[in-house]
């Protein structure tokens, strides 16, 4: 585990299964439809339940970019906040990363929750590069950390110890 302090407020680097943890809020890597297909998405509709992607229904779609929140279902997490995350070769995956990322730290602002769980947001079936996710997001959430009081704490749960590797190779150049 990697973690970085400001201000009292903790960003930390986790490897494992996102769902499995016990946080006010964890984000699914969503597609704008807000369809719970497969990846996060499908493990946070088989172990949260039908509710999320019932609630799903009523919000859904959303623009590439956004973020939206549901209850959790079954899952330990009290919420899950859909982001709509770009697909590799659509334009402006960049950007719509960074907004991905700041529309869920914001939606957790709102809430005063205090932690919440990102995974690499796009970089599976969506294609996204694992090297330029890390940068973007760990940016993005730095620099919200700095300038916000809610979520005291944001957790980067990788999937894997590569995925974890490029995110603490990454946090490592950030701070170092």
């Amino acid at each position: 585990m990697k973690e970085w302090t400001t201000q009292g407020r903790k960003l930390k680097l986790v490897e494992g299964n996102i769902i499995l943890l016990d946080v006010d809020a964890i984000v699914n890597a969503a597609n704008k439809n807000l369809i719970l297909g497969g990846g996060v998405a499908g493990a946070i509709r088989n172990s949260g339940g039908p509710s999320i992607q019932e609630e799903c229904d009523t919000i859904g779609p959303i623009n590439v970019g956004e973020a939206a929140m549901t209850h959790a279902g079954k899952l330990k997490a009290k919420y899950v906040i859909h982001a709509a995350g770009p697909v590799q070769g659509e334009g402006q995956e960049e950007a719509k990363l960074r907004s991905a990322t700041l529309s869920s730290l914001k939606i957790s602002n709102q809430n005063q929750l205090q932690d919440i769980a990102f995974p690499a947001i796009s970089t599976g079936i969506f294609g996204f590069p694992m090297q330029k996710c890390s940068e973007i997001m760990l940016k993005t959430a730095m620099e919200f950390l700095e300038a916000h009081d809610f979520p005291q704490e944001i957790i980067f749960c990788l999937y894997g110890q590569e995925a974890y590797s490029v995110f603490e190779q990454t946090l490592e150049k950030l701070t170092g």
